[in-house]
């Protein structure tokens, strides 16, 4: 699998389709949160064994999304992947920007997020993020940690979003996903971090 520039890795547990997406949103937009335990587990589940990171941290929401819900839906995950891996959870990234990716279009979302790293940054993290859809919020929180220290940067994420035009047998082949298990050619018209 090929991950996005300068991510080292990336893992997503399914597909951003059917009930994942549904599964989401629940936690995203109706703060039911009953479901971040068993996310955090299958997160673990879908990393490789052995894979050795200093710290887990998460790619926040903007303060305008966390006030409105609440929560940081990202930040829960990292909390809960740091109890199931043993991982120390440490609060890296500040949004410095507003603006969300949510109801942005395809280009517009390449205008990622900018993000400051807070102190210096571990040799190797893993970025948590609930969705991917471009990858530009992933790239731009990885550019910073490596602009602040950071060696390696990992990432692993509960959905990844299929291009539109991809058929539901291409998204998700059988049982849970993952990223690696998608890596197929570019003529099969999947994102390019599958």
């Amino acid at each position: 699998m090929a991950a996005l520039e300068p991510l080292s890795g990336l893992w997503a547990v399914f597909a951003y389709a059917g009930a994942g997406r549904e599964l989401l949103a629940r936690l995203k937009y109706r703060n039911q949160r009953s479901c971040v335990r068993w996310l955090a587990s299958a997160m673990a589940t879908t990393l490789p064994s052995g894979l050795a990171v200093d710290a887990v941290t998460w790619a926040p929401t903007s303060a305008k999304r966390r006030r409105q819900r609440g929560f940081d839906q990202a930040e829960l995950l990292a909390r809960a992947l740091s109890r199931q891996t043993g991982v120390p959870v440490v609060r890296l990234l500040r949004r410095v920007d507003e603006a969300g990716q949510t109801g942005r279009n395809r280009s517009q979302r390449f205008r990622a997020p900018v993000f400051a790293v807070r102190g210096a940054s571990p040799s190797a993290v893993l970025v948590v993020d609930d969705v991917i859809t471009t990858g530009a919020t992933l790239q731009s929180a990885a550019k910073s940690l490596i602009g602040a220290g950071a060696e390696r940067v990992e990432a692993v994420v509960a959905g990844a979003t299929p291009l539109p035009y991809t058929t539901p047998s291409a998204r998700q082949p059988s049982g849970v996903a993952t990223m690696r298990a998608h890596n197929r050619s570019p003529a099969e018209r999947e994102p390019p971090w599958m």
